[in-house]
């Protein structure tokens, strides 16, 4: 017999949060078989019994093994409602954002602020997807005062999927970029399919936060007739003072808040969370102390001292909008020498080669030392750029770095998740 969305919710109530993978299970906790193209999690639903799991959600009665597991139509989609329904159970106010970059930042640093004040839940990692939203809606606990949602899409469609889940009561788009322009079918598809977000909050008659300096997103706000904004730099003026290497920015009292984030784009996603706080009664001292207090991890804006290197490492993801603002700020911090190791940019589509041509174009009116660039499609750059090392994968440039090794110098790493270039931090590690 299949269970339906209101059985769930009750099993969920009584049980200690839910799971996807049998290697993270917790007694008590509700086990969802999800299928991939790869695998078939319905398969380990006796597994996930045995190590705990009060029941086993699954989509293939083959593998009904008792009371313990539950048949549902499909397990993904029975995942998803049963986070809108648990959603539907709580009061507390959840703040969701999008954007083609920063997000993630953004989200910590919110997360940062509201905390000096309220018990605050936050998206774990990234897990921002069709499954992780759902992930996450479902792991706020009774405990918890407020909630920072994150959304991420792929292409148009995607956050209707997530703000129908997450339904959040207050909103905020970080930037339109050029960011998955194969899936959203260029830049105003880009535009149409964040604006989800707004179309949630507008209908809903949420509250958004607006950047200051983004006439675009400004521009989506009122097209659609929206009227509740708070506007990222009036609840707190704040003034930038530099952004070369880390952001610090001055109060109207004058005095200097020092943060550990680099780039003039991260001042404003400082200022985003700041509106945040203060529109959720923060004091100016606890927004600053949620600031000034936050370090960057996980490869994102990270300074790292590797060896006689120091390192500018931002290889968590990459798209034209993020390289180009990462690549102009680097070559205005101080520091000498410099070099700039750079792989590919995914998921442009058609406009791979142009976007990675553009990009070399931008490298060749800068002084770098050395250029560096790994991955099949940076060598659409190469035309700009005659005197760069070039890789077609991150192997090759390992072996290159072992034979060559970097000193006493100042580098930027930066490149799409699926190439992963955090792996040639151990090889400055030995460049002794």
């Amino acid at each position: 017999m299949i269970v339906n969305t209101q059985t769930l919710l009750e099993r969920f109530l009584s049980s200690t949060g839910v799971s996807t993978d049998t290697r993270k299970i917790q007694a008590g906790n509700l086990f969802f078989a999800l299928k991939g193209p790869n695998f078939n999690a319905n398969a380990m639903a006796a597994e996930a019994i045995e190590k705990g799991a009060q029941y086993a959600i699954i989509d293939d009665a083959d593998y009904l093994a008792g009371e313990r597991t539950l048949l549902v139509e499909d397990g993904l989609l029975a995942l998803q409602a049963l986070a809108t329904a648990y959603r539907q159970t709580l009061t507390i106010p959840i703040v969701g954002l999008t954007g083609s970059n920063g997000k993630t930042t953004t989200k910590e640093l919110i997360f940062s602020v509201l905390s000096q004040k309220y018990h605050c839940f936050a998206t774990s990692g990234n897990l921002n997807n069709h499954i992780g939203v759902p992930l996450s809606v479902l792991s706020i606990k009774k405990e918890h005062e407020i909630a920072v949602i994150e959304m991420g899409a792929n292409k148009q469609g995607d956050i209707k999927e997530l703000v129908d889940i997450a339904q959040p009561t207050h909103g905020l788009i970080t930037n339109i970029g050029k960011a998955h322009l194969e899936g959203f079918g260029g830049i105003e598809g880009v535009r149409k399919g964040k604006g989800e977000l707004f179309d949630f909050l507008q209908a809903s008659k949420g509250v958004t936060f607006l950047p200051q300096q983004s006439g675009v997103i400004q521009e989506m706000f009122s097209e659609r007739g929206m009227q509740n904004a708070v506007y990222s730099n009036e609840a707190m003026p704040t003034t930038l003072v530099e952004a070369k290497p880390m952001v610090r920015y001055a109060l109207a009292s004058g005095e200097i808040i020092d943060s550990h984030l680099p780039g003039i784009y991260n001042f404003e996603n400082i200022q985003l969370a700041i509106a945040v706080g203060k529109f959720f009664s923060l004091s100016d001292e606890q927004c600053n102390t949620g600031i000034s207090t936050y370090i960057p991890n996980n490869h994102r804006s990270q300074f790292i001292k590797i060896g006689s290197n120091q390192v500018l490492m931002d290889a968590y993801n990459a798209n034209p909008s993020s390289m180009s603002a990462a690549i102009s700020h680097f070559a205005e911090t101080e520091g000498n020498p410099k070099l700039v190791i750079l792989g590919d940019m995914f998921e442009l589509g058609e406009s791979s080669a142009e976007e990675h041509a553009a990009l070399g174009k931008l490298l060749a009116g800068l002084s770098f030392e050395k250029v560096l660039l790994v991955g099949q499609h940076m060598q659409h750059a190469l035309i700009h750029l005659p005197s760069a090392y070039y890789f077609p994968d991150k192997f090759g440039l390992h072996t290159w770095l072992q034979d060559h090794p970097i000193q006493d110098s100042f580098l930027l790493v930066k490149g799409s998740r699926g190439i992963q270039l955090e792996s040639v931090l151990a090889f400055l590690e030995n460049s002794k």
